[in-house]
């Protein structure tokens, strides 16, 4: 038997999986990761920690799979995106915990680069926004205060990485490499070229000495050590989480997409062998580089999803468990007019309005805490269906490129026409993507088939897909695209003008939201 692990180092958790070479997963280890929060608005973590209980589980998983490290044919590593580590080359010890993505210490600085006219320059190289999210504004406020940073790295002994550069050092005892999905949240990485831009870096005050060198995200990176796992097992694949689930779904042609139900949502559309820049705040990223070029990605970031459920167990106690929430809201046929709009910390793509807070209308005395569970799981879906339709008005204009360059793959996709485009389904997973009912939802919200696969562990099995290509588990893009399998296909069963009418009543509910005081 062939086996992959893949090492899954995630904001909350590091997790490690095996896989044998039909996709099937053989065991799971995880660790929960302390969350660490010095000041209002600001998330660390102990880079230490990460490290450790990555390699803990790593072990774990070896284990309970009975598959020793010898039989392992590749690893895979797929991460927390935009966190930053900064750390000395001669001692692999880091020199501050690790500025997660969620933190916004940084915005007086992205806001000093908003007033100074740089916005529009950010966008066009990086296809990013100005944004606290991203990680090189984190990096230079690390080299600003830590005592003698600047001149350590300028003098080449210090490091800095994101979390699959600090696992990909410690797992290869010095290796000091990034893929270009992860490259492409810092804003640091130019589309046009694949790699730094010397002008961003000097803009953002981050020393070219301190960045690693950028890879593909199917390729050997080096071996680990041997001591760590019982053999030395070859590092052949990186991607950033998101882009990772989108490998793992499968969606390898132009027009596919796929969305992940977490604590926020994040949904991704291949857009083929070209960025596709965005008129409605979506961010353009590299989906993956293989060997034969670089796939492109639009993406969407919904701040809240799964959180929304949560509120209504901590917030409101109407539920005792997550899980819960779906017999809930399946005990209404709708939700009576309510309308929740969980813009608990703003609200994310398309809109971008941070300083929207939450809003629940429609309230009569009829309603039950059956009418909010549902309209908790409808705000879920139209957030979804937001972005979706943000991607259909960026790709109505340009048509988007279908050339593979070689690369193998099929799918059903995007269809640009008449100032649309119609998505031939919709994958889903996440820990929300259990829920049938917002499926449903989703589905006859966006008039989309929305496709739940028997494998959930897109992430982690997008890592070892890669891992698997880089050592020839898998050929190519078809034989992987060949063993992802739905589960359930959910289809649209509302007609078009209930649709109509319910998205009418939640752009009223958002312009509500956004047009009241923050409070």
């Amino acid at each position: 038997m062939t086996a992959i692990l893949a090492l899954d180092q995630g904001t909350t958790s590091s997790r490690a999986l095996v896989f044998d070479e039909s996709g099937a997963q053989l065991a799971m280890a995880q660790r929960e990761l302390r969350q660490i929060f010095p000041r209002p608005g600001w998330v660390e973590h102990d880079p230490l920690e990460i490290w450790e209980s990555q390699l803990e589980v790593a072990r774990e998983a070896l284990a309970a799979a009975g598959v020793g490290a010898a039989g392992i044919a590749a690893l895979g590593i797929t991460n927390q995106r935009e966190t930053v580590v900064l750390w000395e080359r001669a001692t692999g010890r880091p020199i501050a915990n690790a500025i997660v993505w969620q933190d916004r210490r940084t915005e007086p600085a992205c806001e000093r680069l908003r007033r100074d006219g740089l916005q529009a320059l950010f966008a066009e190289r990086t296809g990013l926004t100005l944004d606290p999210y991203f990680s090189a504004t984190k990096l230079a406020w690390l080299l600003d205060h830590l005592p003698g940073a600047r001149a350590a790295a300028a003098a080449g002994r210090l490091a800095c990485g994101t979390i699959d550069s600090w696992l990909i050092w410690n797992l290869t005892g010095g290796v000091h490499l990034t893929d270009a999905t992860n490259a492409s949240r810092t804003l640091l990485y130019d589309l046009a070229t694949g790699d730094w831009d010397p002008e961003l870096m000097r803009l953002l005050d981050v020393p070219p000495e301190v960045l690693p060198p950028i890879r593909a995200s199917a390729e050997i990176y080096g071996e680990t050590v041997a001591a760590l796992l019982g053999a030395a097992i070859p590092i052949a694949g990186v991607a950033g989480d998101q882009q990772a689930a989108l490998f793992g779904q499968a969606c390898f042609s132009p027009g596919m997409a796929k969305n992940t139900y977490g604590t926020g949502a994040f949904l991704l559309l291949h857009t083929g062998r070209r960025p596709v820049h965005s008129a409605h705040g979506l961010l353009s990223s590299p989906a993956w580089r293989l060997a034969g070029g670089t796939d492109y990605a639009l993406e969407g970031s919904v701040f809240v999803a799964g959180a929304a459920v949560q509120w209504l167990r901590d917030g409101l106690g109407l539920i005792r468990a997550a899980a819960d929430v779906e017999a809930l809201a399946a005990g209404v046929p709708d939700s009576g007019g309510v309308v929740l709009v969980p813009a608990f910390t703003g609200l994310g793509a398309p809109h971008w309005q941070a300083g929207t807070r939450g809003a629940l209308l429609g309230l009569t005395r009829g309603t039950t805490g059956a009418h909010i569970a549902r309209a908790a799981l409808e705000g879920i879906a139209h957030q979804v269906a937001d972005v979706l339709g943000a991607m259909a008005e960026d790709l109505a204009g340009p048509a988007m490129s279908t050339s593979r360059a070689g690369l193998s793959g099929s799918g059903t996709g995007v269809v640009v026409g008449s100032g649309a485009a119609a998505l031939g389904e919709l994958r889903v997973d996440g820990g929300a993507a259990a829920n049938d009912l917002l499926l449903q939802i989703q589905a006859d919200l966006t008039g989309v088939p929305v496709v739940r696969p028997r494998v959930r562990e897109t992430t982690a099995l997008g890592a070892a897909y890669l891992a698997g290509l880089t050592v020839g588990v898998f050929r190519d893009l078809d034989e992987i695209a060949a063993r992802w399998q739905p589960e359930r296909r959910f289809e649209p069963a509302a007609t078009g003008g209930w649709r109509e009418e319910a998205r009418a009543r939640w752009a009223q509910a958002v312009r509500a939201a956004m047009a009241a005081p923050a409070g």
